[in-house]
């Protein structure tokens, strides 16, 4: 993915929004209907074991912090931006974004994980209840999750669930990271037709430092069918 998602998402938009366009192929003018031309739509995932049994009392859009505690998240910090849009580029408003995710060192705060040579981050909130503004915009910040084991002996690579409500389309689906070791080994990853609608953007690799860390920059529009 190259550019800012929102020169993304104006340039397919613009493709998307003409009723027809022509190329030249071999000579042959070929008709591309606008269809053709229409932003992917992000991929479906798994909601996976870990899904919060109980939401905790902070769920704001800053998971690096957890109120009422004075010491930050461990890990590298992530600022992770988008804009959630439909197939014909539409920006979809008002619509509820859930995330959760493991903590830096791959572990959930959930009774299920089993991880339990993993330690926990009680400074990390690890859930965030998100809504999108008037052009669709979201926007939170939170730490790089680790990559953990499974129990069938397989590695999950670094990501974050996602579970988006909107007025027509329910979709849950998962974010990855781009140039992580093992994407190519994720299984849930690559089961996907579309494995590229659920790699993030990053601007940059190492920028300004917070508290010891460099920040990712990162950004990821996700795409609904109908909105």
């Amino acid at each position: 993915m190259a550019g800012s998602p929102d020169e993304l998402s104006r340039r397919q938009f613009v493709g998307g929004a003409a009723v027809a366009a022509s190329v030249i192929a071999g000579g042959v003018p070929v008709r591309i209907s606008a269809q053709s031309l229409a932003l992917r739509e992000t991929a479906d995932l798994i909601t996976g074991p870990f899904y919060p049994r109980v939401w905790p009392m902070d769920r704001d859009a800053d998971m690096t912090h957890v109120r009422g505690r004075s010491a930050r998240a461990a890990g590298q910090i992530i600022q992770l931006s988008g804009r959630l849009l439909t197939v014909r580029g539409t920006p979809v408003a008002g619509a509820s974004i859930e995330v959760w995710q493991a903590n830096a060192q791959g572990r959930y705060s959930h009774p299920s994980d089993s991880h339990n040579e993993l330690p926990l981050d009680h400074d990390f909130q690890g859930y965030a209840q998100l809504r999108t503004d008037r052009d669709g915009r979201y926007r939170f910040t939170t730490v790089k999750p680790g990559a953990y084991p499974t129990p069938r002996g397989d590695m999950r690579a670094p990501h974050i669930h996602f579970q988006i409500d909107a007025t027509v389309d329910r979709k849950v689906t998962q974010l990855f990271f781009p140039g992580e070791p093992l994407n190519d080994q994720d299984r849930h990853l690559q089961s996907v037709r579309r494995p590229e609608t659920l790699i993030a953007t990053i601007d940059n690799a190492a920028g300004e430092n917070v508290r010891g860390s460099s920040l990712l920059i990162a950004h990821w529009n996700i795409v609904l069918t109908s909105g």
